[in-house]
């Protein structure tokens, strides 16, 4: 196993708390993007972080001018409670469910939305190889600059699931694809390792 950025000539320092995993940029329209943790001790193995950081810049082909991102860990069928709160300048609102196998953690651009405005999201999960359920938070925006159809949001769940994660999986709510130019950059959270 080679020594992580944390570890120089035997020596335990304090890297970087984040580190980049892995990425993708969409050349083509891609019906959903999947990141999976390596198992393999080396920096995509998701075993060694504390929490797991997606950033996320994407719009989708459905003919709507916004469409919800959706995400799903391990591709399990597990459900997820949320609460949601968004605002587009003018009014704000508030939701709060369950929902199976899924969580829309922000909204997007659809493919009607104006020509390449794309979304943006930061997705925040915890405690990622804990036993315990895990929670998630999600900051993001979209919209054609227009109060109507432009959005700040602010969604957060928890996972129903004990399992450490190990998968995610991203898609469009609606339909169509996860549109080309759209990209996806995941980070894993170290723990402090030193005092």
């Amino acid at each position: 196993m080679a020594d992580p950025a944390y570890i120089v000539d035997g020596v335990l320092t304090d890297g970087e708390a984040w580190v980049g995993v892995a990425s993708t940029t969409l050349g083509s329209d891609a019906a959903s993007v999947t990141f999976t943790s390596t198992d393999d001790g080396q920096v995509g193995d998701w075993s060694q972080y504390m929490d797991l950081v997606l950033v996320c810049y994407y719009r989708t082909t459905f003919a709507s001018v916004n469409v919800n991102l959706t995400l799903n860990f391990n591709n399990a069928s597990t459900d997820f409670s949320y609460q949601i709160l968004r605002g587009n300048g003018s009014a704000a609102s508030a939701v709060s469910g369950t929902t199976n196998g899924r969580w829309d953690p922000a909204e997007g651009a659809g493919a009607s939305a104006t020509a390449n405005v794309f979304a943006s999201a930061v997705i925040h999960t915890f405690d990622v190889n804990s036993g315990k359920y895990k929670p998630s938070i999600a900051r993001g925006a979209s919209g054609d600059h227009s109060s109507t159809n432009s959005y700040t949001t602010l969604h957060a769940s928890t996972w129903k699931s004990q399992a450490a994660i190990s998968e995610i999986d991203l898609w469009s709510r609606t339909g169509g694809s996860l549109a080309s130019g759209s990209r996806f950059d995941l980070f894993g959270v170290l723990p402090r390792m030193v005092s």
